[in-house]
């Protein structure tokens, strides 16, 4: 075996002094690094041009704060289903809901109300009920409702005669409302079937 001729090197026999001087250096460096980061960016815009924030949307009207047009006697109404979305294209939100009164038994004629907000401030910004989309004296109960692409889609459940229970509706049909012109336009967005 051939000896080297060069003495040996001090990084050849670390020793733990060696190990601590190491990590202490670059303790050192991993902390300079961190001090010297770059500040944040930012976006600044000159020329004198200012944008306002874009408002808020505003919120779908609240179905707890209307009075429905129900006859119940008495007794409470109650909002079985809920769905909202812009009906009419303006940029602000309706509210669709199914309100029924509370019955202790059978299946109880539901109304389907349009809510929009009112205009202005304070009790005139108040929600309010702009449609009637099914009367409650129609005798039917309301199984799905959604609003999808500025229309409104519902199963209705009803009877084919007087004689049939009020717990058992035997008929089913699913509608759709848009809005065209002034009103919403009702139209069939299924075969009506038998239950």
């Amino acid at each position: 075996m051939q000896t080297s001729a060069v003495p040996d090197l001090a990084h050849t026999h670390a020793r733990p002094v060696h190990w601590l001087a190491t990590a202490a250096a670059m303790a050192a460096v991993v902390a300079a690094a961190g001090m010297l980061q770059p500040g944040s960016a930012t976006a600044s815009q000159t020329g004198g041009i200012r944008t306002a924030a874009a408002p808020a949307p505003a919120p779908a009207p609240d179905p707890a704060a209307v009075t429905y047009p129900l006859e119940c006697g008495g007794a409470p109404g109650v909002v079985a289903r809920r769905a909202t979305g812009d009906l009419d294209g303006d940029g602000r939100p309706e509210t669709v809901v199914a309100a029924h009164c509370r019955a202790g038994s059978g299946t109880p004629p539901s109304g389907v109300y349009v809510l929009a907000r009112g205009s202005g401030n304070g009790a005139a910004a108040a929600p309010r009920v702009v449609a009637t989309l099914v009367d409650p004296a129609e005798r039917r109960s309301v199984g799905g409702l959604a609003v999808r692409d500025g229309a409104v889609t519902a199963t209705l459940f009803g009877y084919s005669s007087p004689d049939v229970p009020s717990c058992c509706p035997d008929q089913r049909e699913t509608v759709k409302w848009r809005w065209e012109g002034d009103k919403f336009v009702r139209s069939a967005a299924a075969a009506a079937t038998g239950a």
